[in-house]
């Protein structure tokens, strides 16, 4: 072959192709979503992470032209759901919408985690600071946690606690209150939200940690009492419920639910996620639709935010867990 026609044919395709790699990467880059993304939930239909989730999808679907579909997986505190995302493709097609709980408390409580949250998820974006509920049912006569010390104190051991999971927000919670308060009291761990407010509901446990949206009509309806929240500030949706902070505990860690993807998710994606989640929860129609789940505005933090209140909490937490002396059963 001539050497100079080879040497020419060579230049050639090298021109083409840098011809159409910026066109490519145009491509690549303006491609993301071509098809339906799922937003996993590590807990079961009807739970505050998915209530808010399908708020939030409904309105991510318009955003990002493409469905958005809701995929619950509950169990062991989360663990299942956060898992299966942590293992996902990190392509931006599997999203995870977790509590607080499940990411940062986890790895504190867990012997052997089957993931590493710090490793294997990015965070996105948080969509709402959020506390947890001490409720009671009616019949106990419990009206403020000061009511239940005294009746705990009174009668050790006879008033039982619910949490809708081992290792749960609500479960490291009233672990520090009995160990700050001297209390002896069972625990009864639950598999998530619904079936711990059915009990209460039945009066078969009195009294329970549950997340602030799922219990909000029964305790309008007279048929659950709000003892106390945590968090730095009342619910928007229970403004007479005071704070725990309020009532004398001292341990005052805001919960949250998040947004994270796969680790390795292109960068360009997680701030695409980011700017659209935070367009969303910035319009007057979610905040108020959030308001009535009893979740106050979202804080609108970048996703290297998030990053670092997610980080931060995991230290808290574990503050709490060697205080109460706190295991997983």
């Amino acid at each position: 072959m001539n050497p100079l026609l080879s040497s020419r044919r060579r230049l050639l395709g090298a021109a083409a192709l840098l011809g159409l790699h910026p066109l490519m990467a145009g491509a690549q880059s303006g491609a993301w979503p071509q098809r339906p993304l799922k937003l996993v939930v590590p807990g079961p239909p009807g739970a505050g992470s998915d209530i808010f989730a399908r708020l939030l999808a409904v309105n991510l679907q318009e955003a990002l032209g493409q469905p958005v579909v809701v995929d619950n997986r509950a169990g062991a505190n989360g663990l299942i759901g956060n898992e299966a995302v942590a293992r996902a493709a990190a392509d931006g097609y599997t999203l995870l919408l977790s509590p607080s709980s499940a990411i940062a408390i986890n790895p504190v409580i867990q012997p052997r985690m089957p993931y590493d949250a710090r490793k294997d998820l990015q965070p996105v974006a948080q969509v709402g600071s959020a506390g947890v509920l001490l409720v009671a049912n009616p019949a106990t006569g419990l009206r403020s946690l000061a009511d239940l010390v005294r009746a705990v104190r009174a009668q050790p051991d006879r008033i039982v606690y619910g949490s809708w999971g081992s290792g749960s927000t609500g479960h490291l919670v009233m672990e520090g209150i009995k160990a700050e308060y001297g209390l002896v009291m069972p625990h009864v761990p639950y598999k998530g939200v619904s079936p711990l407010v059915a009990d209460l509901l039945a009066n078969t446990i009195g009294v329970g940690f549950v997340d602030i949206a799922s219990p909000v009509p029964h305790i309008r309806a007279g048929k659950l009492v709000a003892l106390g929240c945590t968090g730095s500030a009342r619910g928007p949706a229970l403004p007479e419920v005071p704070t725990l902070t309020e009532q004398g505990y001292r341990f005052d860690v805001d919960g949250w639910y998040g947004v994270f993807v796969p680790a390795g998710t292109s960068p360009a994606v997680v701030q695409r996620l980011n700017r659209e989640i935070n367009r969303i929860l910035a319009t007057p129609e979610v905040v108020q639709k959030f308001a009535a789940q009893n979740m106050p505005r979202p804080p609108l933090k970048s996703a290297e935010e998030f990053s670092a209140t997610v980080w931060r909490d995991m230290d808290s937490w574990q503050a709490l867990a060697r205080t109460a002396r706190l295991r997983v059963e």
